[in-house]
């Protein structure tokens, strides 16, 4: 007598099994490629080079306190050393002495960026920008800033308003026959 199976197939299990082996041939879907994180140093390099293009027939440079300056030259000597806890302690300590200073405030916000404190950056250009003369230089810098820091935060719109404003920092001279 040939073997019987007292069990019956449910009808549901051969298509359970396909499923299941389709589902383990599924490829996922691949993200949108993410752009190219950019090194703190590429950032404020590209934020430095920014006041370095800039060619304004204005750039104001206030008078400015001599301790102030000094504790300026020390932080960029603390900061190309790597010291950046150092450089952060004395450009801190300028701005307790004059805490309305455009210069200082972008040069902390450059630091706040190595230091990877991106919001403080931001926050610092802006408040630099609106204590600055509006042109020049210092005014490439603190819209750069802004617009690395909207780039990292995958804020195209808001870096593309940014970039509007290195643009506006230009001011031409007189073109003359």
């Amino acid at each position: 007598m040939p073997f019987r199976s007292t069990r019956a197939f449910h009808p549901f299990v051969p298509a359970a099994l396909a499923g299941i082996l389709l589902a383990a041939c599924a490829q996922p879907v691949p993200e949108a490629p993410k752009p190219p994180v950019k090194s703190n140093a590429a950032i404020v390099a590209d934020i430095q080079a920014a006041g370095e293009r800039d060619k304004s027939v204005i750039n104001v440079h206030p008078l400015v306190d001599p301790g102030i300056t000094a504790l300026q030259d020390a932080a960029h000597n603390d900061e190309r050393n790597g010291q950046y806890d150092a450089a952060a302690a004395k450009l801190d300590q300028a701005l307790k002495r004059n805490p309305d200073s455009p210069d200082v405030l972008q040069d902390r916000a450059e630091l706040a960026i190595y230091m990877g404190n991106y919001d403080a950056a931001e926050k610092l250009a802006h408040q630099s920008w609106s204590l600055g003369s509006k042109q020049g230089p210092l005014c490439a810098r603190n819209w750069q800033t802004i617009v690395e820091m909207r780039q990292r935060a995958n804020d195209p719109a808001g870096a593309a308003e940014a970039n509007k404003g290195v643009g506006e920092c230009r001011e031409p001279g007189i073109q003359r026959y």
